[in-house]
């Protein structure tokens, strides 16, 4: 019998990329084992202010943040090449129709985003082309309690183990309580604004890149 392809996709601004967004990738990699992580850096993502350093910027410190990972990385720049606002539906529909009906696109998001679920354009039909796959972060709890209602109800219907995830193309979901990593880009932004080196928060390869282009200075 063939095994059915995963693919583990995790989408944000990256700017910049920090431990956060490499210890996600990584846990779901650990869990999924999945044949390979795909980034998606954003374009224009339409619930956030503009971002500041450039795409190329972007890809490239995404590309030394995410070198040594055991699964093989793809960044996928489709959202940056787009010229309209960015929607994960559109980017879902796009990795859906390019990957066939059969393979697990295991889409990972954190609790922050897990709250305003709700708000994401066609929301629901999200489910239709993906498992969804949420982890822990401070400040934000993944507890029934602390999301919208509607988003609660289709994720507790919708809960399935790890393999179930990997062996199922789309429908299921999953939620991680055990990660907990609290980074904040904004933060990091801030810090080297204000003439800080947030060392800790950043890869090395990553900080030593925003240093060499000098980004995120004032």
């Amino acid at each position: 019998m063939d095994v059915r392809r995963c693919i583990a996709l995790l989408g944000g601004s990256f700017d910049p990329v920090h431990n956060a967004h490499v210890a996600l990738g990584a846990y779901f990699c650990r869990l999924l084992h999945p044949d390979e992580l795909r980034l998606i850096p954003t374009g224009n993502p339409w619930q956030k202010s503009p971002l500041q350093a450039s795409a190329a910027d972007r890809v490239e410190m995404l590309r030394l943040a995410f070198e040594r990972e055991p699964v093989p990385v793809m960044i996928d720049q489709q959202e940056i090449q787009r010229r309209s606002a960015t929607y994960t539906i559109d980017t879902l529909r796009a990795i859906r129709a390019e990957t066939g009906p059969e393979t697990s696109i295991a889409f990972l998001i954190g609790a922050d985003q897990l709250q305003q679920f709700d708000t994401w354009k066609d929301w629901r039909e999200l489910f239709d082309l993906a498992p969804i796959c949420a982890a822990s972060r401070p400040g934000f709890s993944v507890d029934a309690a602390h999301m919208p209602a509607e988003v609660a109800c289709e994720f507790s219907r919708r809960v399935a183990t790890p393999d179930q995830i990997r062996d199922t193309p789309h429908g299921l979901t999953h939620i991680a309580a055990n990660l907990a990593v609290d980074v904040s880009a904004t933060a990091i932004r801030a810090a080297f604004q204000h003439g800080g080196q947030p060392d800790s928060l950043i890869p090395p390869a990553v900080l030593d890149y925003i240093k060499l282009h000098h980004l995120y200075r004032s």
